[in-house]
């Protein structure tokens, strides 16, 4: 057995290289990068280039040099976390700047609406197809009527955003007149229809509606034009309940006669929103709204199959098949996991789920986006309660403030009960889901609803102005992004006038000035007869400047009394009226926002002779 030779201790030997090589990736590691010696070619990270500059050592062994990637220092770091913190500072202003411009509850509910809307449409497709299919030979028969009820709210929710509200607060008692009716008239056999044990819908040619949808909007609007008109006497219990609550109770037995739980609970979220806006004791909103809680548990308990659905909330594992819809949609739910299974993917809706493309849609969301698009989701509903409230508070309006604070809470009312029974947290109530379930009524009446919201965006104060001050094209004057200020405005109002008057053949005092004046042909001097000598004006018979102590501007001396060579102290036979040479250095603007005032002269002892000449 030998011993280790000379040369694996020598200067040259591998160990030696591999030491010097780690002292030098070690030394101040911070600032300069090392090399590393591997005797294994094969980890290069550089490939062939490294492998080229391969060195070879003793034994035929190559040895080749790796960059070590160099360590930050303490001070490096803290300049990286000083410019994240800035950079987080300077967007977080810029978003506390954006939001405070006039215009942004207008844009942010234009895109809550547009994101829902095409959300919602993408997945009804996706719900659809396999049940479309099935009953009716198409996969896209479901969606192309969605689709069309889409297209009428669309020019619903263009026209309300333009409609006064004055015409709002006139219709409102006609509507909730003609909603009652078509409430009484859908629970006549031969008009109404009846469809999942309840005659709700009524049909009229190839389109089919549901009349209680139009009395949630309708009892909305009517209601806060009711409570704004009588904001001073609001006091009183009367006032507040006569004759609101009687008209609530009507249009909630009317549904109960269908019957409609789902949607009278909605029409209870209304009715207790309108009264919370309009300021109603808190004794008195507490009161009315634990009698409807128990009187909804009541009718909830009062048939067996809204009994058996509440024995599924409680234990969905052993209600048998009341509890199948919910226990499918834990399973798809569970199934989507944080990102899902691809959208069109979902196996629930392959008859798994019970009315996957309705009031279960939110499961086929969470299956086939997965937690994040159903946070998504969530965001925009959330996102939509911030506008609807943020425009209610911006507004001056009473009936402004209680129709857009009580329509945001319904339509999120009516989203968290949906998303609550679908994931197992509410007994299901078949309430569909704004802007997303399938339904015709449903979704024309959501986009009204947005429609009025937009509506009330354009009329805070802020965004009236900004609105009205300035040019654009047709989208600039529908998003309401015009130039901003009165600046603006001002100088249109003064080139109009100025328009106004070279067509009526005058030029305007900014477009003519003492240079223009003095270079026409010098008119014959009027007659004038002299006037009693005064005493000399120290200006020399100079023009006097205009008196601006009382604007508290700085005006030069430019309203001339005469630009001819006559005696200045001479009137001429038109004294009566400002001559037509008379003008202004600078511009009309400047010149309007001063008061006008004439020059100071000294006081002329009238004669027989001047008063003729007058």
């Amino acid at each position: 057995m030998s011993g280790p030779s000379p040369a694996d201790h020598g200067p040259d030997s591998p160990a030696a290289r591999r030491s010097a090589g780690s002292a030098v990736g070690d030394d101040d590691g911070a600032t300069a990068p090392g090399f590393v010696l591997d005797d294994d070619p094969s980890r290069s990270t550089h490939g062939t280039e490294d492998a080229g500059n391969d060195t070879t050592g003793p034994g035929g062994s190559r040895v080749g040099a790796r960059p070590v990637r160099p360590r930050a220092s303490a001070g490096a770091r803290a300049g990286l976390f000083a410019r994240v913190r800035g950079g987080s500072r300077t967007a977080l202003r810029a978003g506390v700047e954006w939001l405070d411009r006039p215009m942004t509850s207008l844009h942010l509910i234009l895109a809550v609406f547009a994101l829902l809307l095409g959300f919602g449409l993408l997945m009804v497709l996706s719900s659809s197809s396999v049940s479309a299919f099935e009953r009716l030979g198409s996969s896209f028969s479901i969606f192309q009527n969605q689709a069309t009820y889409a297209a009428i709210g669309l020019l619903g929710f263009f026209l309300t955003q333009y409609l006064p509200v004055r015409w709002m607060r006139g219709i409102s008692t006609w509507a909730v007149i003609g909603s009652l009716l078509l409430l009484v008239a859908v629970l006549v056999p031969g008009i109404g229809s009846l469809k999942f044990g309840a005659r709700s819908w009524i049909a009229v040619g190839g389109f089919q509606f549901q009349p209680a949808e139009i009395g949630k909007l309708a009892l909305l609007l009517w209601a806060a034009h009711v409570l704004a008109s009588r904001r001073n006497t609001l006091g009183s219990v009367k006032a507040l309940l006569v004759p609101v609550l009687p008209v609530f109770l009507l249009m909630a037995a009317l549904l109960m006669a269908q019957p409609d739980l789902g949607t009278t609970v909605a029409l209870s979220i209304v009715f207790l929103a309108v009264l919370y806006f309009a300021g109603a004791p808190g004794w008195l909103f507490g009161v009315v709204a634990g009698v409807g809680v128990a009187g909804l548990v009541g009718l909830a308990l009062a048939a067996p199959y809204r009994l058996a659905r509440v024995t599924a909330f409680l234990d969905p594992e052993t209600a048998g098949d009341a509890g199948y819809q919910l226990r499918q949609s834990l399973y798809g739910l569970g199934n989507g996991g944080w990102f899902g299974v691809g959208l069109g993917q979902s196996r629930a809706k392959w008859s798994y789920l019970p009315n996957a493309d309705s009031d279960f849609i939110f499961a086929i969301v969470g299956e086939e986006l997965g937690l994040i698009g159903a946070g998504l989701l969530l965001l925009l509903f959330g996102l939509l309660a911030y506008t609807g409230l943020r425009i209610a508070r911006r507004n001056v309006d009473p009936f402004v403030k209680i129709t857009a604070s009580a329509a945001t809470v319904w339509l999120v009312g009516q989203a968290a009960i949906n998303i609550g029974y679908v994931i197992g947290l509410l007994p299901v109530t078949g309430i569909p889901l704004p802007m997303i379930s399938v339904g015709g009524t449903s979704l024309i009446i959501t986009m009204l609803v947005f429609g009025l919201l937009a509506n009330f965006a354009r009329r805070e104060p802020e965004a009236v102005v900004a609105t009205n001050a300035g040019d654009g094209g047709r989208l600039a004057r529908f998003l309401g992004m015009r130039p901003d200020g009165a600046a603006a405005l001002r100088a249109r109002r003064v080139q109009r006038r100025r328009d106004r008057a070279l067509r009526k053949g005058k030029a305007p005092a900014a477009a003519r000035s003492v240079g223009a004046t003095a270079a026409s042909p010098a008119a014959p001097a009027p007659r004038s007869t002299p006037a009693r000598p005064v005493p000399a004006r120290s200006d020399g018979g100079r023009a006097t400047a205009v008196d601006t102590r009382q604007t508290g501007l700085r005006r030069p001396s430019t309203q001339l009394r005469d630009t001819g060579a006559r005696d200045p102290r001479s009137r001429p036979a038109s004294a009566g009226r400002p001559p037509a040479s008379r003008g202004t250095v600078g511009s009309r603007a400047e010149t309007e926002r001063l008061p006008q005032q004439r020059p100071e002269r000294r006081p002329v002892r009238p004669s027989a002779r001047t008063d003729r000449t007058r």
